[in-house]
């Protein structure tokens, strides 16, 4: 290594959305950028100290000797976590993109050296989810006291290779594992963050960083999830029937406008969004019999800083459907008449919608929840209001797609209504069949000799 204590501190420049740190070593002029002017000040203070102390400097590299050998190499977490997020920005949906962003709010201000000063986790949380995960375009303004802590999170980040350590990975278990309140995560809410956690450390394999995925190593049991319905929350057809005649006695306008949305979800198995988004181009609406559901899209509710449009609701392909695919749902002639009913009442949005508010408008999933709310309290019994039945809209489809099993309708007719994969919907629903346990006790009896 060649060193010299010729060097000349310069300042920092400003130049498009970085800042520029310049000083020269041995007459050769250096500069490196940096996202904040907070950050290359502390940077040239830090040369500065070093000159100060009369420490030879790298002609090579343009740092003090002390910081050559403390320079990490490659990305920091922060900065491959960014790049992380952005690079899926244009091929994912606007749910993902958040999924993404709240697994890294947890785990980007987990993986962070020891530093004096250190903000508050919301404060890093926040500018995290306002401006560093967001693209140029979409990040909001920063205050001194953002910029500061956004700062700090920047010098203090881990380098990426840092977490080919296990006790730095495991450092990172433990974080997704509470949630920000520090109270024990779900099990659903851990196997997503650290989903997150894997597929990125995918894609630092695919740059060399790893030969192979360090996670992969670490000896860590992922919590088991509830992947099936409880049969608890599965309403019969008479219940249903009760509950969709309360719903438009709640409130003036929701409840009544809201009738036929809840009973698309119980007679026709459509998820929410799928509702949202259906069109009466969608619709084969006879006067008698049968009538038909060809779904195109869906419109799923996002927050507004995750979607395309900046709208809470975008129209987008159907879940686990190839852009442009469809999905058809023979429906029964009693939610052809509320359909009807419903297009003569308060026709369609400009778009075709079905389902709109008074102006034009798609309810949101809190709309939904307490008009449903209301009506189970109007059509259940206190004990049936305290219990899960039925407790969320959702659970109107968990029936529909029951009730389909139970009635003989083969799975694979039924999966390809419900939108769902053959085995996927009987592992869903695999305690919600019933009509087995009678003959099975039976043979258990004759085996007993009963």
């Amino acid at each position: 290594m060649k060193t010299t204590y010729d060097v000349k501190l310069g300042q920092v420049q400003q130049r498009a959305n970085a800042f520029i740190a310049r000083w020269r070593v041995a007459g050769k002029g250096r500069s490196k950028s940096f996202r904040t002017k907070g950050l290359a000040n502390a940077f040239l203070s830090d040369l500065r100290q070093a000159a100060k102390a009369g420490e030879e400097f790298d002609v090579a590299t343009g740092l003090p000797v002390s910081m050559v050998a403390a320079e990490p190499e490659g990305p920091s977490f922060l900065e491959f976590g960014q790049a992380y997020v952005l690079r899926r920005w244009n091929s994912s949906a606007a749910r993902t993109r958040e999924t993404d962003a709240y697994a890294l709010l947890t785990l980007i201000p987990a993986l962070v050296e020891d530093a004096p000063r250190r903000p508050a986790a919301e404060a890093l949380r926040e500018v995290l989810r306002i401006h560093a995960l967001l693209p140029e375009g979409r990040r909001a303004a920063l205050n001194p006291s953002q910029a500061a802590a956004l700062c700090w999170l920047e010098g203090a980040s881990v380098p990426l290779t840092a977490l080919g350590e296990a006790d730095v990975l495991r450092t990172a278990l433990d974080a997704i594992s509470v949630t920000f309140a520090g109270t024990p995560a779900g099990a659903n809410t851990v196997r997503r963050k650290r989903a997150v956690l894997h597929h990125l450390l995918e894609h630092a394999v695919e740059q060399k960083v790893f030969n192979t995925n360090p996670l992969d190593g670490i000896k860590w049991s992922v919590p088991k999830a509830v992947t099936s319905v409880d049969p608890r929350t599965v309403v019969n057809p008479t219940q249903a029937r009760l509950l969709l005649d309360a719903v438009p006695k709640v409130g003036r306008k929701r409840g009544p406008r809201l009738k036929a949305l809840f009973a698309c979800m119980y007679y026709a198995a459509l998820r929410p969004e799928e509702a949202a988004d259906l069109r009466v181009r969608n619709c084969t609406l006879p006067e008698e019999g049968w009538g038909l559901i060809v779904l195109e899209k869906a419109r799923p509710q996002g927050t507004k800083r995750w979607t395309n449009s900046g709208e809470t609701h975008e129209s987008r392909s159907l879940k686990h459907r190839a852009e442009r695919e469809t999905r058809e749902i023979p429906i029964p002639p009693v939610l052809v008449e509320l359909l009807r009913e419903h297009i003569a009442t308060y026709g369609t949005a400009e778009d075709g919608r079905i389902f709109r508010t008074s102006t034009g408008g798609t309810y949101s999933s809190s709309a939904h929840s307490y008009v449903w709310q209301e009506a189970r309290k109007l059509a259940f019994t206190p004990e049936q209001v305290a219990s899960s039945l039925a407790a969320r809209p959702y659970d109107l489809r968990h029936a529909a797609v029951s009730l389909w099993l139970n009635a003989g309708v083969p799975a694979v007719e039924v999966a390809k209504r419900a939108g769902h994969s053959v085995d996927v919907l009987l592992r869903v629903y695999a305690k919600c069949m019933d009509g087995q346990q009678d003959q099975i006790n039976g043979k258990i009896n004759d085996a007993l000799g009963s």
